[in-house]
């Protein structure tokens, strides 16, 4: 629609001046766009070659002179001449040159790029300026319309190869990519060996273990030996008014009568109370059949236990040094523990006891040594063979001197334990069973313990009184006071203990060969044990 604004042609500001003002009712000259010149190179209109201009000025001629040398804006006559063209790098050797622009004309027309496939308009070349013809632009860069660059048509074709530096620039970037990615991978990596390694890998470890069947073990081995042994071996727990302890017992019948130390079962008195405790975890109460302090034995019976496992009894008499031997008890209170070793000696006279300080509990032992370890609580155990019968019951150790009882502490094995001979341990045991009490083998006289020399010395005589037993087995055999008796039965004897100990080891109504020393001179007497009763 019209707006009502004025129709006149309005001079454009690229319009030719006229020659001078439109007379009245002459209709005015329609003005002359230029048309924007497809080739960089084009001249002014009014430049005719061959005619020389006018240098005056005129009407439509240009206000200046042109310039020879090309410098913008004045490269050609008028200030309507063309902008000159553009002044691009010639590419180096070998470049690769882009196809031809593609954009618009001076006037807004679009022009195709030059494609094989595409027909193109080029439109009539003006005038050249003889200076731009002399000159002309390189052919790749055709025209240069800077008001056509917004109109541009977008390039759906594809682009020519980038520069040199393009492709410099995108192949570092792929390499900064490639590092980056590197980087992002390792840290994965290292994330899932650090898991792995702290974890122990994202699946379960299974590791290699040897399937076979153990089997059973010879019967000779500690292992063979242990296990037909423990099934009768028991742990007593003993308690008192005044104190309590722990110890071990075996079976000695099917009946429920268990061996064990003197010692184990002191703390109960007569009042106390005794607990037995089986291998396989079962317990029962126990009473006292019998005891006696000079053997340091005791039987105690079990009652309404079925089941029980007797152990076989070996024979002391053949045990020989170096044999092995299994200690089996409850040391410190660890029941069913079993240690090994070998007899390290033979008819070791040793006395224990004597706490009431008047000899009554003293007890007098020719043992067998052995470096089995036994501790606290392994006292009235089994010491077995390789055949798992009893050749000793274990009762007393030799304890370091940093571990006496003096000092409030608990002693332990150094590899030096002592065990009555089964053969000893079986005499006393029928007897405690039988009677409740054991019997003594004693010779009827009175020893001085206080003789430093070698020998046992039978004391001397007293106002009123003998160290001779009058009718005893020492006064019909010919003893008498001050006698030193140095050997038993070939056997060399240093003390008054050792003579005991040696006497102890028979039984009533044994005959000893002894050998006496008298006034400096030695004796051989011949004596038959008599017995008393033990308490």
């Amino acid at each position: 629609m019209d707006d009502g604004k004025p129709t006149e042609p309005k001079a454009k500001w690229w319009s030719r001046p006229t020659a001078g003002p439109a007379t009245a009712g002459e209709a005015p000259e329609p003005p002359v766009e230029d048309a924007a010149p497809e080739d960089a190179s084009e001249a002014a209109p009014d430049s005719v070659p061959g005619v020389a201009p006018d240098t005056a000025p005129r009407s439509g001629q240009p206000l200046h002179e042109p310039d020879p040398y090309g410098t913008p804006p004045y490269g050609g006559p008028g200030p309507w001449a063309p902008a000159p063209p553009v002044q691009r790098p010639t590419p180096a050797h070998g470049t690769p040159v882009p196809p031809p622009y593609a954009g618009t004309n001076g006037a807004g027309i679009s022009v195709a790029p030059d494609h094989p496939t595409a027909q193109t308009f080029t439109p009539p070349a003006p005038p050249q300026h003889p200076q731009e013809a002399a000159h002309p632009p390189a052919p790749q860069w055709q025209s240069y319309d800077p008001w056509g660059a917004p109109r541009q048509p977008l390039v759906t074709q594809p682009g020519p190869p980038l520069p040199d530096g393009r492709r410099k620039n995108r192949r570092g970037a792929m390499l900064i990519g490639a590092l980056l990615l590197a980087l992002v991978a390792g840290g994965i990596g290292g994330g899932i060996g650090a898991y792995i390694e702290r974890n122990g890998g994202l699946t379960t470890v299974e590791l290699p273990q040897d399937e076979r069947d153990g089997g059973g073990r010879a019967p000779d081995s500690v292992a063979g030996i242990a296990a037909s042994a423990l099934p009768s071996v028991v742990t007593l727990h003993v308690s008192g008014a005044t104190e309590s302890g722990t110890g071990t017992g075996f079976v000695l019948d099917d009946g429920g009568h268990i061996l064990t130390n003197n010692h184990v079962v002191a703390p109960a008195g007569s009042s106390g109370e005794i607990t037995v405790t089986f291998s396989g975890g079962e317990t029962a109460t126990a009473e006292v059949v019998g005891k006696d302090s000079g053997y340091d034995l005791a039987v105690v019976k079990v009652s309404g236990v079925s089941g029980l496992k007797p152990l076989p009894l070996g024979n002391s008499d053949n045990v020989q040094v170096g044999d092995p031997v299994v200690a089996i008890g409850a040391p410190f209170d660890l029941s069913n523990t079993v240690t090994s070793g070998i007899i390290s000696a033979k008819d070791r006279p040793i006395t224990a006891g004597g706490e009431k300080g008047d000899g009554s509990d003293v007890s007098y032992v020719n043992a067998l040594q052995t470096d089995a370890p036994i501790n606290p609580g392994n006292s009235g155990g089994p010491l077995v063979d390789t055949d798992a019968h009893v050749i000793g019951i274990n009762s007393a150790i030799r304890a370091a001197d940093s571990g006496s009882a003096g000092e409030g502490g608990q002693a332990g094995s150094i590899g030096l334990g002592f065990a009555i001979p089964i053969n000893q341990g079986k005499l006393v045991a029928e007897q405690l069973i039988n009677t409740g009490k054991a019997t003594h083998p004693v010779i009827g006289v009175t020893l001085d313990m206080k003789y430093t020399g070698d020998g046992a010395k039978v004391g001397g005589s007293a106002r009123g009184s003998s160290p001779v037993t009058a009718g005893g087995p020492a006064d019909k055999a010919g003893i008498e006071a001050d006698d030193v008796i140095t050997e038993v039965d070939g056997e060399r004897v240093h003390s008054g203990e050792e003579l005991i100990v040696k006497i102890r080891s028979h039984r009533p109504g044994d005959r000893l060969d002894l050998t006496v020393t008298r006034g400096g001179k030695d004796l051989s007497i011949t004596l038959t044990l008599g017995s008393a009763t033990g308490t």
